[in-house]
Protein backbone atom coordinates (compact mmCIF):
# COMPACT_ATOMS: atom_id res chain seq x y z
CA UNK A 1 0.00 0.00 0.00
CA UNK A 2 1.07 3.77 -1.22
CA UNK A 3 1.68 5.80 1.81
CA UNK A 4 0.25 9.46 0.77
CA UNK A 5 2.23 12.70 3.30
CA UNK A 6 -0.33 15.23 3.78
CA UNK A 7 2.40 17.79 3.16
CA UNK A 8 1.29 20.94 1.33
CA UNK A 9 2.51 24.07 3.35
CA UNK A 10 0.06 27.10 2.39
CA UNK A 11 3.24 29.60 1.75
CA UNK A 12 4.18 27.87 -1.55
CA UNK A 13 0.12 27.51 -2.67
CA UNK A 14 0.28 31.72 -1.60
CA UNK A 15 1.96 32.92 -4.43
CA UNK A 16 -0.43 31.50 -7.24
CA UNK A 17 -2.90 34.84 -7.22
CA UNK A 18 -0.41 37.46 -4.73
CA UNK A 19 -0.87 40.89 -5.79
CA UNK A 20 1.62 43.52 -4.67
CA UNK A 21 -1.95 44.98 -2.49
CA UNK A 22 -1.60 41.79 -0.75
CA UNK A 23 2.20 42.37 -0.44
CA UNK A 24 2.03 45.80 1.42
CA UNK A 25 -1.07 44.39 3.40
CA UNK A 26 0.69 41.30 4.45
CA UNK A 27 4.13 43.57 5.10
CA UNK A 28 2.21 46.17 7.06
CA UNK A 29 0.37 43.55 9.38
CA UNK A 30 3.88 41.35 9.88
CA UNK A 31 5.21 44.63 11.55
CA UNK A 32 1.97 45.73 13.49
CA UNK A 33 2.11 41.87 14.90
CA UNK A 34 6.10 41.76 15.64
CA UNK A 35 5.40 44.98 17.68
CA UNK A 36 2.40 43.20 19.29
CA UNK A 37 4.59 40.18 19.85
CA UNK A 38 7.27 41.97 21.34
CA UNK A 39 6.06 42.28 24.69
CA UNK A 40 4.21 39.55 25.06
CA UNK A 41 7.44 37.09 24.01
CA UNK A 42 9.19 38.40 26.96
CA UNK A 43 6.78 38.22 29.68
CA UNK A 44 6.34 34.28 28.26
CA UNK A 45 9.94 33.75 28.25
CA UNK A 46 10.17 35.46 31.83
CA UNK A 47 7.39 33.44 33.19
CA UNK A 48 9.02 30.47 31.41
CA UNK A 49 11.78 30.11 33.44
CA UNK A 50 14.18 31.31 31.02
CA UNK A 51 15.45 34.89 29.97
CA UNK A 52 13.67 37.40 28.44
CA UNK A 53 16.03 37.25 25.22
CA UNK A 54 14.96 33.58 24.36
CA UNK A 55 11.43 34.36 24.86
CA UNK A 56 11.62 36.53 21.76
CA UNK A 57 14.28 34.13 20.05
CA UNK A 58 11.30 31.48 19.97
CA UNK A 59 8.45 33.96 18.06
CA UNK A 60 11.44 34.76 15.93
CA UNK A 61 12.51 31.37 14.86
CA UNK A 62 9.46 29.17 16.02
CA UNK A 63 7.47 32.07 14.17
CA UNK A 64 9.34 32.16 11.21
CA UNK A 65 8.89 28.07 11.16
CA UNK A 66 5.13 28.04 11.75
CA UNK A 67 4.60 30.42 8.44
CA UNK A 68 6.93 28.93 6.07
CA UNK A 69 6.49 25.36 6.79
CA UNK A 70 2.59 25.43 8.24
CA UNK A 71 -0.97 24.65 7.00
CA UNK A 72 -2.40 27.96 7.94
CA UNK A 73 -2.29 30.79 6.30
CA UNK A 74 -2.71 33.32 8.81
CA UNK A 75 -1.19 31.47 11.61
CA UNK A 76 1.19 33.16 13.87
CA UNK A 77 3.45 30.85 15.70
CA UNK A 78 5.43 31.60 18.84
CA UNK A 79 5.39 31.18 23.11
CA UNK A 80 2.44 31.59 24.27
CA UNK A 81 0.79 31.70 27.60
CA UNK A 82 -0.67 28.02 27.78
CA UNK A 83 2.75 26.68 28.01
CA UNK A 84 4.49 28.91 30.77
CA UNK A 85 3.45 26.08 33.76
CA UNK A 86 4.86 23.10 31.76
CA UNK A 87 7.80 25.27 30.38
CA UNK A 88 8.38 26.25 34.02
CA UNK A 89 8.08 22.62 35.68
CA UNK A 90 10.02 21.07 33.60
CA UNK A 91 13.27 23.59 33.99
CA UNK A 92 12.96 23.56 37.64
CA UNK A 93 13.01 19.58 38.07
CA UNK A 94 15.70 18.99 34.63
CA UNK A 95 16.90 22.44 34.00
CA UNK A 96 17.14 24.14 30.30
CA UNK A 97 19.13 20.89 28.88
CA UNK A 98 16.36 18.73 29.92
CA UNK A 99 13.75 21.37 28.53
CA UNK A 100 15.50 21.67 25.49
CA UNK A 101 15.27 17.61 25.15
CA UNK A 102 11.57 17.56 26.08
CA UNK A 103 10.79 19.99 23.15
CA UNK A 104 12.37 18.30 20.50
CA UNK A 105 10.86 15.09 21.37
CA UNK A 106 7.71 16.93 21.03
CA UNK A 107 8.63 18.51 18.06
CA UNK A 108 8.92 14.87 16.79
CA UNK A 109 5.99 13.54 18.10
CA UNK A 110 3.96 16.64 16.30
CA UNK A 111 5.90 15.33 13.09
CA UNK A 112 4.10 12.07 13.53
CA UNK A 113 0.82 13.01 14.29
CA UNK A 114 1.08 15.29 10.86
CA UNK A 115 2.61 11.95 8.78
CA UNK A 116 -0.07 9.49 10.50
CA UNK A 117 -2.97 12.06 9.77
CA UNK A 118 -3.95 12.84 13.06
CA UNK A 119 -4.59 16.64 12.35
CA UNK A 120 -8.76 15.82 12.32
CA UNK A 121 -8.54 13.87 15.52
CA UNK A 122 -7.23 16.04 17.67
CA UNK A 123 -10.17 18.20 17.04
CA UNK A 124 -12.20 15.76 18.83
CA UNK A 125 -10.75 16.39 21.99
CA UNK A 126 -13.56 17.19 24.80
CA UNK A 127 -14.36 20.68 25.12
CA UNK A 128 -14.55 20.70 28.91
CA UNK A 129 -11.03 19.10 28.87
CA UNK A 130 -9.92 22.05 26.84
CA UNK A 131 -11.85 24.65 28.83
CA UNK A 132 -10.49 22.95 32.49
CA UNK A 133 -7.02 22.75 31.72
CA UNK A 134 -7.18 26.52 29.99
CA UNK A 135 -8.60 27.92 32.76
CA UNK A 136 -6.03 26.60 35.38
CA UNK A 137 -3.38 27.28 33.15
CA UNK A 138 -4.68 30.78 33.68
CA UNK A 139 -5.08 30.58 37.48
CA UNK A 140 -1.86 29.68 37.58
CA UNK A 141 -0.27 32.18 35.39
CA UNK A 142 -2.40 34.71 37.55
CA UNK A 143 -0.58 33.30 40.55
CA UNK A 144 2.76 33.37 39.61
CA UNK A 145 2.89 37.10 38.69
CA UNK A 146 1.85 38.14 42.08
CA UNK A 147 5.41 38.39 43.82
CA UNK A 148 6.42 40.71 40.88
CA UNK A 149 3.01 42.08 40.77
CA UNK A 150 3.40 43.70 44.75
CA UNK A 151 6.97 43.27 44.90
CA UNK A 152 7.51 41.08 47.13
CA UNK A 153 10.65 40.08 49.28
CA UNK A 154 11.21 36.91 49.32
CA UNK A 155 14.17 34.55 49.25
CA UNK A 156 12.26 31.59 47.58
CA UNK A 157 8.75 31.12 45.89
CA UNK A 158 7.47 27.71 46.12
CA UNK A 159 6.50 26.07 42.82
CA UNK A 160 3.21 24.58 44.85
CA UNK A 161 0.01 25.78 44.14
CA UNK A 162 -1.00 26.39 47.52
CA UNK A 163 2.38 26.80 48.66
CA UNK A 164 2.63 29.52 46.90
CA UNK A 165 -0.31 31.56 48.26
CA UNK A 166 0.77 30.14 52.04
CA UNK A 167 3.97 32.04 51.16
CA UNK A 168 2.72 35.01 50.06
CA UNK A 169 0.41 35.47 52.82
CA UNK A 170 3.82 35.51 54.86
CA UNK A 171 5.23 38.19 52.35
CA UNK A 172 2.57 40.27 52.36
CA UNK A 173 3.84 43.11 54.46
CA UNK A 174 6.61 43.26 52.19
CA UNK A 175 4.49 45.03 49.89
CA UNK A 176 6.23 47.87 47.61
CA UNK A 177 3.45 50.15 46.63
CA UNK A 178 5.93 52.04 44.13
CA UNK A 179 5.56 48.15 42.32
CA UNK A 180 1.95 47.56 42.52
CA UNK A 181 1.06 51.20 41.44
CA UNK A 182 3.34 50.35 38.87
CA UNK A 183 1.38 46.69 38.07
CA UNK A 184 -2.36 48.65 38.52
CA UNK A 185 -1.53 51.15 36.05
CA UNK A 186 -0.10 49.21 33.79
CA UNK A 187 -3.45 47.06 33.80
CA UNK A 188 -5.58 50.33 33.42
CA UNK A 189 -3.35 51.11 30.58
CA UNK A 190 -3.81 48.01 28.43
CA UNK A 191 -7.55 47.87 29.12
CA UNK A 192 -8.33 51.39 28.66
CA UNK A 193 -5.85 52.39 25.86
CA UNK A 194 -7.85 50.49 22.89
CA UNK A 195 -10.65 52.89 23.44
CA UNK A 196 -8.21 55.44 22.68
CA UNK A 197 -5.75 54.12 20.17
CA UNK A 198 -6.79 51.45 18.01
CA UNK A 199 -3.49 50.58 16.26
CA UNK A 200 -1.57 50.45 19.24
CA UNK A 201 -1.40 47.51 21.18
CA UNK A 202 -2.03 48.12 25.21
CA UNK A 203 0.84 45.95 26.79
CA UNK A 204 3.29 47.52 23.95
CA UNK A 205 1.88 51.01 25.27
CA UNK A 206 1.80 50.37 29.22
CA UNK A 207 5.35 48.65 28.70
CA UNK A 208 6.66 51.83 26.64
CA UNK A 209 4.98 53.94 29.42
CA UNK A 210 5.59 52.66 32.29
CA UNK A 211 9.55 52.05 31.93
CA UNK A 212 10.10 55.97 31.05
CA UNK A 213 8.23 56.45 34.25
CA UNK A 214 10.20 53.82 36.20
CA UNK A 215 13.63 55.05 34.44
CA UNK A 216 12.66 58.92 35.51
CA UNK A 217 11.96 57.78 39.18
CA UNK A 218 14.88 55.95 39.62
CA UNK A 219 17.45 58.59 38.06
CA UNK A 220 15.84 61.48 38.79
CA UNK A 221 13.81 60.98 42.07
CA UNK A 222 15.81 58.51 43.81
CA UNK A 223 13.14 55.71 44.17
CA UNK A 224 14.87 52.56 43.70
CA UNK A 225 12.95 49.98 44.82
CA UNK A 226 10.99 49.27 41.57
CA UNK A 227 12.92 46.19 40.17
CA UNK A 228 13.06 45.90 36.29
CA UNK A 229 14.37 42.78 34.17
CA UNK A 230 18.04 43.98 33.82
CA UNK A 231 17.73 44.13 37.64
CA UNK A 232 17.23 40.28 37.36
CA UNK A 233 18.49 39.11 33.73
CA UNK A 234 21.69 40.19 31.95
CA UNK A 235 20.07 40.99 28.15
CA UNK A 236 21.76 39.24 24.80
CA UNK A 237 20.95 40.89 21.94
CA UNK A 238 22.21 38.39 19.57
CA UNK A 239 20.63 35.66 17.44
CA UNK A 240 22.77 32.63 18.98
CA UNK A 241 24.46 30.46 17.27
CA UNK A 242 22.91 26.51 17.14
CA UNK A 243 23.96 24.14 19.72
CA UNK A 244 24.08 20.33 20.07
CA UNK A 245 21.20 18.63 22.59
CA UNK A 246 22.15 15.59 24.30
CA UNK A 247 19.48 12.63 23.71
CA UNK A 248 19.55 9.01 24.91
CA UNK A 249 17.75 6.40 26.15
CA UNK A 250 17.69 8.02 29.81
CA UNK A 251 16.56 11.43 28.65
CA UNK A 252 14.01 10.01 26.71
CA UNK A 253 12.33 8.15 29.15
CA UNK A 254 12.45 10.71 31.62
CA UNK A 255 11.04 13.73 29.89
CA UNK A 256 8.73 11.41 27.44
CA UNK A 257 5.95 12.26 30.03
CA UNK A 258 6.50 15.86 29.52
CA UNK A 259 7.04 16.12 25.90
CA UNK A 260 3.74 14.28 25.35
CA UNK A 261 1.84 17.03 27.79
CA UNK A 262 4.16 19.81 25.17
CA UNK A 263 2.96 17.86 21.56
CA UNK A 264 -0.93 17.59 22.99
CA UNK A 265 -1.17 21.05 24.04
CA UNK A 266 0.66 22.69 20.90
CA UNK A 267 -1.34 20.36 18.43
CA UNK A 268 -4.92 21.87 20.25
CA UNK A 269 -3.86 24.95 21.20
CA UNK A 270 -2.39 25.66 16.89
CA UNK A 271 -5.43 23.36 15.49
CA UNK A 272 -7.76 26.02 17.60
CA UNK A 273 -6.32 29.01 16.84
CA UNK A 274 -6.14 27.92 13.17
CA UNK A 275 -9.89 26.79 13.00
CA UNK A 276 -10.97 30.04 14.41
CA UNK A 277 -8.91 31.39 11.95
CA UNK A 278 -10.49 29.90 9.15
CA UNK A 279 -13.87 31.07 10.53
CA UNK A 280 -13.05 34.34 9.96
CA UNK A 281 -11.24 34.35 6.87
CA UNK A 282 -13.54 31.93 4.97
CA UNK A 283 -10.22 30.06 4.28
CA UNK A 284 -9.50 25.88 5.25
CA UNK A 285 -6.41 25.12 6.62
CA UNK A 286 -4.84 21.57 6.48
CA UNK A 287 -4.75 20.62 10.05
CA UNK A 288 -1.58 17.80 8.93
CA UNK A 289 0.50 19.86 7.67
CA UNK A 290 -0.15 22.54 10.20
CA UNK A 291 1.47 20.17 12.86
CA UNK A 292 4.20 19.23 10.87
CA UNK A 293 5.02 22.99 10.38
CA UNK A 294 4.87 23.11 14.20
CA UNK A 295 6.50 20.22 14.65
CA UNK A 296 9.53 21.72 12.95
CA UNK A 297 9.68 24.90 14.62
CA UNK A 298 9.67 22.67 18.08
CA UNK A 299 12.34 20.63 16.53
CA UNK A 300 14.60 23.71 15.44
CA UNK A 301 13.95 26.23 18.12
CA UNK A 302 15.62 24.22 21.23
CA UNK A 303 18.83 24.37 19.20
CA UNK A 304 18.85 28.46 19.22
CA UNK A 305 17.76 28.09 23.23
CA UNK A 306 14.27 28.30 22.40
CA UNK A 307 11.29 27.28 24.33
CA UNK A 308 8.33 25.55 22.87
CA UNK A 309 6.28 27.11 19.80
CA UNK A 310 2.19 26.81 19.38
CA UNK A 311 -0.15 28.99 17.15
CA UNK A 312 -0.86 32.07 19.20
CA UNK A 313 -4.35 32.76 18.85
CA UNK A 314 -4.29 36.66 20.10
CA UNK A 315 -1.14 37.49 17.23
CA UNK A 316 -3.26 35.35 14.63
CA UNK A 317 -6.13 37.69 15.30
CA UNK A 318 -4.42 40.76 15.25
CA UNK A 319 -2.47 39.77 11.84
CA UNK A 320 -6.07 38.72 10.43
CA UNK A 321 -7.17 42.55 11.87
CA UNK A 322 -4.96 44.20 10.27
CA UNK A 323 -5.01 42.24 6.87
CA UNK A 324 -2.99 39.85 6.63
CA UNK A 325 -3.92 37.32 4.61
CA UNK A 326 -0.73 35.09 3.40
CA UNK A 327 1.74 33.32 5.13
CA UNK A 328 4.28 36.18 4.37
CA UNK A 329 2.46 38.13 7.35
CA UNK A 330 3.99 35.26 10.08
CA UNK A 331 7.41 35.61 8.00
CA UNK A 332 7.79 39.88 8.32
CA UNK A 333 6.57 39.62 11.79
CA UNK A 334 9.50 37.29 12.63
CA UNK A 335 11.90 40.13 10.72
CA UNK A 336 10.27 42.95 12.80
CA UNK A 337 11.05 41.24 15.44
CA UNK A 338 14.78 39.90 14.87
CA UNK A 339 15.53 43.55 13.79
CA UNK A 340 14.09 45.03 17.55
CA UNK A 341 15.87 42.28 19.15
CA UNK A 342 19.33 43.02 17.25
CA UNK A 343 18.70 47.08 17.62
CA UNK A 344 16.14 48.04 20.44
CA UNK A 345 17.25 44.54 22.78
CA UNK A 346 19.39 46.23 25.00
CA UNK A 347 16.92 48.73 26.01
CA UNK A 348 14.54 46.09 27.31
CA UNK A 349 16.81 45.84 30.36
CA UNK A 350 15.07 48.86 31.63
CA UNK A 351 11.29 47.09 31.69
CA UNK A 352 9.88 46.86 34.99
CA UNK A 353 8.89 43.64 36.37
CA UNK A 354 5.68 44.85 37.86
CA UNK A 355 5.06 46.08 34.41
CA UNK A 356 4.97 42.93 33.06
CA UNK A 357 3.59 41.30 35.72
CA UNK A 358 0.32 43.49 34.80
CA UNK A 359 0.58 42.22 31.50
CA UNK A 360 0.07 38.75 32.15
CA UNK A 361 -2.50 39.41 34.29
CA UNK A 362 -4.69 40.71 31.58
CA UNK A 363 -3.68 37.67 29.67
CA UNK A 364 -4.40 35.21 32.05
CA UNK A 365 -7.65 36.99 32.66
CA UNK A 366 -8.32 36.52 29.09
CA UNK A 367 -7.13 32.92 29.23
CA UNK A 368 -9.59 32.22 32.10
CA UNK A 369 -12.97 31.96 30.11
CA UNK A 370 -14.51 31.99 33.19
CA UNK A 371 -17.99 33.16 31.33
CA UNK A 372 -17.22 29.82 29.49
CA UNK A 373 -16.29 27.85 32.58
CA UNK A 374 -19.34 29.06 34.48
CA UNK A 375 -22.08 27.75 31.58
CA UNK A 376 -20.14 24.62 31.16
CA UNK A 377 -21.41 23.91 34.91
CA UNK A 378 -25.19 23.90 33.55
CA UNK A 379 -24.14 21.09 31.42
CA UNK A 380 -25.01 17.65 32.47
CA UNK A 381 -23.07 15.87 35.40
CA UNK A 382 -20.54 14.29 33.48
CA UNK A 383 -19.14 17.00 31.12
CA UNK A 384 -18.81 19.59 34.57
CA UNK A 385 -17.06 15.93 36.18
CA UNK A 386 -14.35 16.40 33.39
CA UNK A 387 -14.53 20.42 33.70
CA UNK A 388 -13.43 20.25 37.45
CA UNK A 389 -11.14 17.08 37.45
CA UNK A 390 -9.08 18.74 34.74
CA UNK A 391 -9.06 22.56 36.35
CA UNK A 392 -8.14 21.08 40.03
CA UNK A 393 -5.30 18.58 38.55
CA UNK A 394 -3.93 21.59 36.75
CA UNK A 395 -4.10 23.94 39.23
CA UNK A 396 -2.99 21.72 42.34
CA UNK A 397 -0.32 19.02 40.66
CA UNK A 398 0.61 19.44 37.35
CA UNK A 399 -0.61 19.88 33.93
CA UNK A 400 0.65 16.51 31.85
CA UNK A 401 -1.31 14.74 34.67
CA UNK A 402 -4.62 16.99 34.05
CA UNK A 403 -4.44 16.23 30.42
CA UNK A 404 -3.61 12.33 30.72
CA UNK A 405 -6.49 11.98 33.35
CA UNK A 406 -8.82 14.23 31.98
CA UNK A 407 -8.86 12.63 27.88
CA UNK A 408 -9.05 8.97 30.49
CA UNK A 409 -12.17 10.11 32.54
CA UNK A 410 -13.65 11.63 29.35
CA UNK A 411 -13.17 8.45 27.80
CA UNK A 412 -14.57 6.22 30.32
CA UNK A 413 -17.84 8.38 30.23
CA UNK A 414 -18.19 8.39 26.60
CA UNK A 415 -17.98 4.48 26.87
CA UNK A 416 -20.72 4.88 29.63
CA UNK A 417 -22.96 7.04 27.56
CA UNK A 418 -21.98 4.51 24.58
CA UNK A 419 -22.95 1.46 26.51
CA UNK A 420 -26.67 3.11 27.82
CA UNK A 421 -27.80 3.77 24.11
CA UNK A 422 -26.68 0.49 23.38
CA UNK A 423 -29.41 -2.48 24.22
CA UNK A 424 -30.67 -6.09 23.14
CA UNK A 425 -34.62 -7.00 23.16
CA UNK A 426 -35.40 -10.64 22.54
CA UNK A 427 -38.47 -11.11 19.57
CA UNK A 428 -40.75 -14.17 19.61
CA UNK A 429 -43.57 -15.81 17.70
CA UNK A 430 -44.24 -12.27 15.36
CA UNK A 431 -42.21 -9.33 14.13
CA UNK A 432 -43.77 -6.54 13.71
CA UNK A 433 -42.60 -4.96 10.56
CA UNK A 434 -45.03 -2.09 9.68
CA UNK A 435 -42.47 0.51 10.82
CA UNK A 436 -39.62 -1.50 9.76
CA UNK A 437 -37.28 -0.43 7.26
CA UNK A 438 -36.75 -4.34 6.17
CA UNK A 439 -40.52 -4.31 5.23
CA UNK A 440 -41.34 -5.97 2.22
CA UNK A 441 -44.73 -5.31 -0.06
CA UNK A 442 -47.86 -6.10 1.83
CA UNK A 443 -45.73 -7.73 4.71
CA UNK A 444 -46.77 -5.85 7.84
CA UNK A 445 -45.87 -9.22 10.24
CA UNK A 446 -43.15 -11.55 9.87
CA UNK A 447 -43.93 -15.14 11.37
CA UNK A 448 -40.86 -16.99 13.30
CA UNK A 449 -40.94 -20.55 12.90
CA UNK A 450 -41.39 -22.71 16.23
CA UNK A 451 -37.93 -22.78 18.39
CA UNK A 452 -36.44 -19.32 16.77
CA UNK A 453 -36.12 -16.24 18.76
CA UNK A 454 -34.46 -12.77 17.00
CA UNK A 455 -32.23 -11.14 19.79
CA UNK A 456 -31.64 -7.24 18.46
CA UNK A 457 -28.81 -5.26 18.95
CA UNK A 458 -29.23 -1.35 18.76
CA UNK A 459 -25.63 0.64 19.04
CA UNK A 460 -21.81 -0.41 18.26
CA UNK A 461 -20.90 -3.42 19.44
CA UNK A 462 -17.81 -2.93 21.72
CA UNK A 463 -16.15 -3.87 25.01
CA UNK A 464 -18.49 -1.88 27.02
CA UNK A 465 -21.78 -3.66 26.20
CA UNK A 466 -20.32 -6.96 24.19
CA UNK A 467 -19.39 -8.83 27.97
CA UNK A 468 -23.27 -8.04 28.71
CA UNK A 469 -24.46 -9.64 25.88
CA UNK A 470 -25.09 -13.16 26.70
CA UNK A 471 -26.34 -12.07 30.04
CA UNK A 472 -29.03 -10.10 28.70
CA UNK A 473 -30.11 -12.65 26.25
CA UNK A 474 -30.36 -15.31 28.84
CA UNK A 475 -32.11 -12.71 31.05
CA UNK A 476 -34.77 -11.83 27.98
CA UNK A 477 -35.01 -15.45 26.81
CA UNK A 478 -38.98 -17.07 26.86
CA UNK A 479 -37.95 -20.64 26.18
CA UNK A 480 -34.77 -22.71 24.91
CA UNK A 481 -34.80 -21.74 21.21
CA UNK A 482 -33.21 -23.86 18.75
CA UNK A 483 -32.22 -21.19 16.41
CA UNK A 484 -31.09 -17.84 17.49
CA UNK A 485 -31.02 -14.94 14.95
CA UNK A 486 -28.86 -11.56 16.00
CA UNK A 487 -30.04 -9.33 14.49
CA UNK A 488 -27.52 -6.49 13.60
CA UNK A 489 -29.13 -4.24 11.36
CA UNK A 490 -28.57 -0.99 13.97
CA UNK A 491 -25.01 -2.18 14.79
CA UNK A 492 -22.85 0.43 12.83
CA UNK A 493 -19.99 -1.20 14.06
CA UNK A 494 -18.26 -4.02 15.88
CA UNK A 495 -14.58 -4.00 17.95
CA UNK A 496 -12.52 -7.10 18.42
CA UNK A 497 -14.31 -7.27 21.91
CA UNK A 498 -17.84 -7.80 20.29
CA UNK A 499 -16.54 -10.22 18.12
CA UNK A 500 -14.58 -12.44 20.64
CA UNK A 501 -18.25 -12.47 22.31
CA UNK A 502 -20.03 -13.59 19.35
CA UNK A 503 -17.56 -16.54 18.96
CA UNK A 504 -17.90 -17.22 22.65
CA UNK A 505 -21.80 -17.17 22.19
CA UNK A 506 -21.09 -19.54 19.20
CA UNK A 507 -19.14 -21.85 20.89
CA UNK A 508 -21.87 -22.25 23.89
CA UNK A 509 -24.85 -22.33 21.45
CA UNK A 510 -23.13 -25.77 19.72
CA UNK A 511 -22.63 -27.33 23.14
CA UNK A 512 -26.77 -27.12 23.57
CA UNK A 513 -27.18 -27.67 19.71
CA UNK A 514 -28.45 -24.29 19.30
CA UNK A 515 -27.74 -23.06 15.49
CA UNK A 516 -27.09 -19.32 14.92
CA UNK A 517 -27.83 -16.78 12.22
CA UNK A 518 -26.86 -13.40 11.63
CA UNK A 519 -29.30 -10.41 10.03
CA UNK A 520 -28.54 -7.04 8.32
CA UNK A 521 -24.70 -7.29 9.00
CA UNK A 522 -23.05 -4.44 6.90
CA UNK A 523 -20.46 -4.47 5.03
CA UNK A 524 -17.56 -3.84 7.40
CA UNK A 525 -18.49 -5.84 9.96
CA UNK A 526 -18.96 -8.73 7.52
CA UNK A 527 -15.59 -8.45 5.99
CA UNK A 528 -14.25 -8.25 9.65
CA UNK A 529 -16.26 -11.58 9.98
CA UNK A 530 -14.78 -13.16 7.01
CA UNK A 531 -11.30 -11.54 7.71
CA UNK A 532 -11.23 -13.15 11.33
CA UNK A 533 -12.45 -16.99 10.12
CA UNK A 534 -16.08 -16.55 12.38
CA UNK A 535 -17.85 -16.27 9.05
CA UNK A 536 -16.33 -20.18 7.83
CA UNK A 537 -17.45 -21.29 11.03
CA UNK A 538 -20.80 -20.13 11.27
CA UNK A 539 -21.51 -20.57 7.85
CA UNK A 540 -21.43 -17.86 5.11
CA UNK A 541 -25.02 -19.29 4.21
CA UNK A 542 -26.06 -18.35 7.63
CA UNK A 543 -24.74 -14.15 7.36
CA UNK A 544 -27.82 -12.80 5.88
CA UNK A 545 -28.47 -9.30 4.92
CA UNK A 546 -31.68 -8.70 6.55
CA UNK A 547 -34.21 -10.52 8.64
CA UNK A 548 -36.52 -11.72 5.70
CA UNK A 549 -33.69 -14.07 4.43
CA UNK A 550 -32.66 -14.69 8.13
CA UNK A 551 -35.99 -16.09 9.20
CA UNK A 552 -36.25 -18.53 5.57
CA UNK A 553 -32.93 -19.07 6.71
CA UNK A 554 -34.38 -20.04 9.98
CA UNK A 555 -37.08 -22.11 8.90
CA UNK A 556 -34.67 -24.15 6.52
CA UNK A 557 -32.36 -25.03 9.34
CA UNK A 558 -35.50 -25.68 11.74
CA UNK A 559 -36.27 -28.13 8.72
CA UNK A 560 -33.10 -29.85 8.65
CA UNK A 561 -33.06 -30.72 12.36
CA UNK A 562 -36.30 -32.64 12.43
CA UNK A 563 -35.49 -34.40 9.04
CA UNK A 564 -31.97 -35.35 10.99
Amino acid sequence: MKLSIDFRPKLFSAFRNYSREQLMNDVMSGIIVGIVALPLAIAFGIASGVSPEKGIITAIIGGFIVSFFGGCSVQVGGPTGAFVVIVYGIIQQFGIEGLAVATVLAGLMLIGMGLLKLGTVIKFIPYPIIVGFTSGIALVIFTTQIKDFLGLTMANVPSDFLAKWAAYGKALDTTNLWALGVGIVSILIIVYSKKIFKKIPGSLLAIVVMTVVVYVLKNYAGISGVETIGDRFSINATLPTPSTIPINLNTINLLLPAAFTIAMLGAIESLLSATVADGITGNQQNSNTELIGQGIANLVTPLFGGIPVTGAIARTMTNINNGGRTPVAGIVHSIALLLILLFLGSLTKHIPMACLAGVLIVVAYNMSEWRTFRSLLKNPKADVVVLLVTFFLTIIFDLTLAIEIGILLAMVLLVKRLSETSHISVLNNKLNMRQDAERTANNDELTLPDGVEVYEIEGPFFFGIANKFEESMRQLSVKHPKIRIIRMRKVPFMDSTGLHNLESLYRLSNKTNIQLVLSGVNDNIREMLVTSGFADKIGKDNICSNINKAVERAGELVLENREN
